[in-house]
């Protein structure tokens, strides 16, 4: 599978300079190609293929005085420009014909956009100097902040911008399975919750962090003194960039918090099993704001990809099984319950039950089945029916008595309706 690993960039002013004619020229690439499509699209001519945009957007473009500045920059820069555009056409044409989840058509680039990328392959020749440095073609030799060493030679390296005014290097590495961890017995379940961000099938219980509750306080500071700049002043600029670093300070802490705790639970167990739940629903709810604040797809996924890097079993039990309704210990339906009741009473083997814990005990169950039986419908276990459900009927239909095997002639018979 391939992996990104990401390290800080401190370019110097001449290089930031380098990178901002970069981000220009990438930007002015795919949507002059986006426009040259759009108008072939509503003029009922040819799709233009990408080594036709190619040949007339940057190699003949280069040759004319007003677009002379292309040259300045590294052509592979250019030609992943139009790569990024074919992805996006691929993902909006896949998304219609159900492939993917739906997403919008490829917009034109703005050069207010907050966020900018480049990405260089090898045959831009970019390299790692002995120094550590990360060399660029046209841009020259960046200060990196090693965090770790790269497991193998990287393929392509992506040069990001955020709204923070932070630049990142995102280097793709391709792995293999010598990282596989070793075998463990382990298997648990993972109910993810506000109150608890994560409730373990074992009993515990790890409390959800709530960063950007933490946060609040600043970023309406912050906010409210961007709310009094004029738009577009220096002042404002300057204001903006102090609300991005608050919510980029947020949305690290929760990263780090996600990595961390998914790197404990592959560790530990050979089989993970979390519910999956509709968080696009429940971000339309009043509580949008603690939903996006937990993170539980961003969590979900990192548990998946590590599973799937270091051999372990990730199962993803369905939303609409009842982990809350049944007893862990005897497998009865107890029926829907508020969200204000988290202790319960089991009416058959009178066990009290954690609703959390117990909705982990099942999720577990339920992906220990789920494994043996390849995604197969799970269902709680055959019990006796209650007293109440059994008994003499006289008088059953016809079609019920030739189901059941019984002799017309029999008036009565005892029949277990359970």
């Amino acid at each position: 599978m391939q992996l990104r690993y990401s390290f800080r960039l401190y370019p110097t002013i001449g290089q930031r300079r380098a990178l901002a004619q970069a981000f220009g020229c990438a930007r002015v690439i795919y949507n002059d190609a986006l426009r040259a499509r759009e108008t072939a699209r509503s003029e009922g001519l040819p799709f233009p293929t990408s080594g036709a945009l190619s040949k007339s957007l940057i190699t003949e473009a280069k040759k004319r005085p007003e677009r002379a500045w292309l040259g300045d920059v590294s052509t592979v820069v250019l030609q992943q420009s139009l790569r990024d555009l074919d992805a996006a056409y691929r993902n909006f044409f896949d998304s219609l014909k159900g492939k993917r989840p739906r997403t919008g058509a490829p917009r034109f680039k703005s050069r207010k956009d907050t966020r900018q990328s480049v990405r260089f392959t090898a045959n831009a020749r970019w390299s790692i100097t002995p120094g550590q440095k990360l060399r660029l073609p046209k841009i020259g030799n960046l200060q990196v902040k090693w965090s770790r060493s790269l497991p193998s030679k990287p393929s392509t390296v992506t040069v990001v911008k955020d709204s923070a005014d932070r630049y990142f290097a995102s280097f793709v590495i391709n792995t293999g399975p010598d990282e596989a961890l070793p075998e463990t017995p382990g298997t648990i379940g993972v109910d993810l919750g506000l109150t608890h961000f994560a409730v373990l099938s074992d009993g515990r219980k790890v409390d959800s962090p709530r960063f950007l509750r933490r946060a609040e306080k600043r970023l309406r500071r912050d906010q409210q003194r961007l709310g009094r700049k004029i738009p577009g002043s220096h002042n404002s600029g300057k204001a903006r960039l102090k609300v991005a670093r608050t919510h980029t300070r947020v949305a690290d802490a929760r990263r780090e918090f996600h990595h961390q705790l998914s790197t404990q639970l592959i560790r530990e167990n050979q089989a993970i099993a979390v519910e999956d739940l509709a968080v696009r629903g429940l971000a339309r709810t009043r509580l949008a704001k603690s939903v996006h604040d937990a993170g539980w797809s961003a969590f979900v996924a990192m548990l998946e990809y590590k599973a799937a890097r270091y051999g372990r079993t990730f199962c993803r039990i369905g939303r609409f099984q009842p982990t809350s309704q049944v007893c862990s210990h005897c497998g009865a339906k107890d029926g829907p319950k508020p969200l204000n009741i988290r202790t319960w009473t089991c009416g058959i083997c009178g066990a009290v039950l954690d609703r959390d814990i117990n909705a982990a005990v099942n999720v577990a169950k339920a992906a220990g089945l789920a494994v043996s039986a390849c995604g197969a419908q799970i269902r709680p276990a055959v019990m006796p029916a209650p007293r109440g459900e059994t008994g003499t009927h006289p008088t059953l239909p016809p079609a019920r008595r030739e189901q059941a095997g019984i002799p017309g002639s029999l008036a009565r018979e005892d029949v277990n309706c359970g």
